[in-house]
């Protein structure tokens, strides 16, 4: 960061005269971002088409007044003319250094020097491109986090297809939720995956998921739980060994560059009104605000190793693969973080990691254990730990100051998928405040909003974006008019982007966020759409209709489900463990709920729509403001007080 300051000062781009410190820095990036981002795009090292004697873009950014034009495709345009391959940014450093280093609960596994990666994913990509696939198509992947998933990913990159995966814990109504809508040609794979000591097969739910979808022609099978899965009944399938293995000798990649918002990743919002909204990011801004957040925020080099705390299906993991582009070693982990409860402690300590992000509920559940890993872990490497996923309570920064490490820079972090990034960031050159996000990423014109639309500065609000920024999605899918991407972020105030937190900019300008402003669930930093337990618990004969909402304890969310059942049925133990195991199994583990309440009825608006953010309200004994919107208000009183909520 302050080699970049000072690179600023150096070259004196368009408006950054008055340029001194981070604060003047800051307001530079959102007042002049066509002079500050190619600043980030040079100081970064972006590999692009070269022209002779002329940048590699026409112009910086077409239609900064447009940030929610009614065709998305009319919108804000970034370097327009700037050709590139995102996944040769990730894999030029080819040389003998580690770029992954692959553990799960039984240890360390792997690990691929950056040449290794480089020929794998060349060898991938000959057999995609064998197979027919092309610019556009879609590649999906149903894996756990093993090397692998990376490098079936930047292959799928180089070729100009476009990447999308699911976590392998979802089951295979989830699955179809999100791949049955992008129509995969090929789906990646494992056998299974290891969790809390146990091995979990994933066959049965891929053949599911390939018959429902017919348009997947491919099934390649990596095998994780067993030496040769068998693969009888999954129509196209082949092992991953047999598919790739024959091309690996001499192979080299010649990657072909793309326009700068050429797609990259299909991504899902969380399904709180219905099916995953397909989020499509493209791959220059992915890139250019990935080096941005962790070079800048996070001081990443060559030099570091950094690892997260993700599964595939998060965007934590996009963001995490993308420091192979710095030169960064990356670790990746397959298993529980607390299985056994020091076993991301004990990797930490051996692989000399720099970097370690995590979530507030684990930083939490570390503390809870009683692990004090500043006194029975070596962790001199460890230069910062980041979070993020839920808001970081003032406890937690006391104990990682206080058990883990008295030096280390703790930086709670904010985003989300919708933007493939955060707009709350670390600054490794600014102080840490217990509770609070330190500072705004640069170039994020990021402000709070009253109920007036009206910017306020220590006061609870909506977060918003004002300006456009290189990371927005360039599209969402089966969205032609583009009416669903405005409705997602510009309806609620026009031209401004709306991210449905709640949060305030404090006196040290930096941030923090209280919760989400709708009804999204975030138990443990998991982002979880109501629409997806619905679908499942009301497929049980016993329950004519049910709500679900997140409760605010323990400085974390726990999700709470209340049923309405048939006349005459009393909600027992042996009924709420049948609603858990078909919420797990069709679902995800993270969907079930940890209390689940019987009710005689559910409040609704006039228009029979259930009130969710009502009955939230109601449970944390707050007001509701628009109760007279409700055809059945009285039921909100069946809410209130109950007892099996206070424990």
């Amino acid at each position: 960061m302050t080699a970049f300051l000072q690179r600023v000062r150096d070259q004196r781009p368009a408006g950054s005269e008055a340029v001194s410190d981070f604060a003047s820095l800051y307001r530079w990036s959102v007042e002049r971002p066509e002079a500050f981002w190619p600043e980030v795009w040079e100081f970064c090292g972006v590999v692009a088409q070269e022209r002779a004697g002329q940048k590699p873009w026409d112009q910086v950014v077409e239609g900064l007044d447009r940030m929610a034009p009614p065709d998305p495709a009319l919108g804000p345009r970034w370097f327009p003319g700037a050709r590139l391959n995102f996944a040769e940014n990730l894999v030029r450093h080819a040389d003998d250094r580690p770029a992954i280093i692959f553990w799960n609960e039984q240890g360390r596994q792997r690990e691929l020097s950056f040449r290794l990666l480089a020929a794998s994913v060349a060898a991938v990509a000959g057999s995609l491109h064998d197979h027919g696939i092309q610019p556009g198509d879609r590649v999906a992947g149903f894996m756990p986090n093993i090397p692998e998933t990376v490098v079936a990913m930047l292959a799928t990159a180089s070729l100009g297809a476009i990447w999308s995966s699911c976590s392998p814990d979802f089951g295979a109504n989830g699955v179809f939720d999100r791949f049955g809508q992008i129509r995969p040609r090929v789906l990646f794979c494992a056998d299974g995956y290891r969790y809390a000591g146990k091995r979990i097969d994933s066959l049965a739910r891929v053949r599911e998921v390939r018959e429902r979808i017919p348009e997947i022609e491919r099934v390649v099978v990596v095998p994780y739980l067993r030496e040769r899965p068998e693969l009888g009944g999954i129509p196209g399938a082949v092992h991953w060994g047999e598919w790739v293995e024959p091309r690996t000798t001499g192979q080299s990649a010649a990657y072909r560059r793309f326009p700068f918002d050429h797609p990259l990743y299909i991504m899902y919002s969380s399904g709180t009104t219905g099916l995953p909204k397909c989020m499509v990011h493209g791959a220059g801004g992915t890139l250019i605000q990935h080096l941005k957040e962790l070079v800048l925020h996070t001081d990443l080099t060559r030099e570091d190793r950094i690892f997260y705390f993700t599964t595939c299906g998060w965007m934590m993991w996009n963001w995490l693969v993308s420091s192979l582009a710095v030169g960064s070693t990356v670790l990746l982990f397959d298993g529980a973080p607390m299985a056994p409860p020091t076993a991301l402690w004990d990797m930490l300590e051996r692989e000399r990691v720099t970097v370690f992000g995590t979530s507030a509920k684990y930083i939490a559940l570390a503390e809870k254990e009683g692990l004090r890993p500043g006194s029975t872990h070596d962790l001199a490497a460890l230069r910062t730990i980041l979070s993020t996923g839920s808001p970081l309570a003032p406890s937690a920064f006391d104990f990682v100051y206080r058990d883990v490490k008295p030096d280390v820079h703790l930086a709670s972090i904010s985003g989300g998928t919708d933007i493939v990034s955060c707009f709350a960031l670390g600054n490794p050159i600014a102080p840490v405040w217990p509770g609070e996000l330190q500072t705004r990423g640069l170039g994020m014109a990021v402000e709070i909003y009253d109920e007036r639309g009206q910017p306020v500065r220590e006061r609870d609000g909506e977060l918003v974006c004002t300006r456009p920024f290189p990371s927005m999605p360039v599209a969402f899918w089966n969205d032609p008019d583009g009416a669903k991407y405005r409705s997602a972020y510009f309806e609620h105030y026009a031209g401004v982007w709306r991210h449905g937190d709640w949060a305030r900019l404090t006196g040290h300008d930096g941030l923090v966020i209280t919760g989400r402003s709708d009804a999204t669930l975030n138990p443990g930093g998991v982002r979880i759409g109501t629409a997806e337990i619905y679908r499942q618990v009301e497929l049980l004969p016993e329950v004519i209709e049910s709500l679900v909402v997140g409760q605010d304890w323990d400085d974390d969310v726990r999700i709470v489900l209340f049923v309405r059942l048939r006349q005459g049925l009393h909600l027992n133990e042996a009924l709420r463990e049948r609603i858990r195991l078909r919420i797990r199994e069709h679902a995800s583990p993270h969907h079930v709920p940890r209390r689940i309440v019987q009710v005689a009825d559910i409040p609704r608006t006039i228009s029979g729509k259930i009130t969710e953010l009502a009955v939230r309200e109601v449970i944390h004994g707050r007001p509701v403001s628009n109760a007279e919107a409700l055809a059945n208000p009285a039921a909100l009183d069946l809410f209130r007080g109950i007892e099996e909520l206070k424990r």
